[in-house]
């Protein structure tokens, strides 16, 4: 055996380990028995997101479409999240991008499920590509880890099909016609064999306006794709859903 097969070998072991072993929570830290990741108090106190628009996906007071979808309806055919982006499941979201590499497990426990539940038509998972600066900024693709996980669980292909051509500015007080604005012709498709077809799940850790997943949901159906649906950890919820009222 070669050091690169030797190396190769401890790191799968490692990875198994660390999938079948955890003794605290990863919110409140305290310790947990069953090898869970989120203790059963700090599950059931999550923002889970339980009333949604049927498109978006965006938590809604009433049955029915959301003002925005109405409008303008996001390009993917559906979406969906775990959590509104409040509380316990923003902080998660923010800890996992912010370096702690680990809790793609814990955040792909919550994915999985729903996945399973909202998207069994998708045949091919993808996830939202970084350019190579900033991916060695942050050391790692937060999309990228969840796409593969969610992919190792499901026995779903993993399709790699879009770079991102440029650095794109900051979108952090950008809302929706200034992201996409920010963010247009950013993605390429240079594999449009294999999207040609195929109903692909992008993954990624929060919807916020929607116009990153439109983006590189409108590349994917150019280069052939049959439907693209999306799946986010949270999703932030739109303040006046159905509008402002007089």
């Amino acid at each position: 055996m070669g050091l690169r097969d030797l190396i190769s070998k401890l790191k799968n072991a490692v990875d198994r380990y660390e999938r079948e072993h955890n003794f605290t929570c990863d919110i409140c830290g305290r310790e947990v028995f069953g090898n869970e990741r989120v203790c059963a108090d700090c599950y059931d106190h999550l923002p889970w997101n339980k009333k949604f628009c049927p498109l978006c996906g965006r938590k809604v007071g009433e049955d029915g479409l959301c003002l925005d979808c109405k409008q303008k309806p996001l390009v993917v055919a559906k979406a969906r999240s775990c959590f509104l982006h409040e509380g316990e499941a923003a902080r998660l979201v923010v800890r996992y991008k912010k370096g702690q590499k680990y809790l793609f497990r814990t955040l792909c426990d919550f994915l999985f499920p729903l996945m399973q539940k909202e998207f069994p038509e998708a045949d091919a998972l993808t996830f939202v590509p970084m350019t190579e600066k900033a991916q060695k900024a942050r050391g790692y693709n937060q999309s990228l880890l969840m796409a593969e996980e969610l992919s190792r669980q499901s026995g779903v292909e993993l399709l790699s099909p879009a770079v991102k051509r440029r650095e794109t500015a900051a979108q952090k007080f950008l809302g929706r016609a200034d992201r996409a604005e920010n963010l247009k012709g950013c993605f390429h498709i240079h594999d449009r064999k294999c999207v040609r077809g195929r109903h692909i799940l992008i993954i990624d850790d929060t919807l916020t306006t929607g116009a990153t997943c439109d983006e590189l949901a409108d590349a994917l159906l150019r280069a052939g794709a049959a439907e693209v649906y999306m799946l986010t950890v949270t999703s932030v919820p739109k303040k006046d859903p159905f509008g402002k009222k007089e």
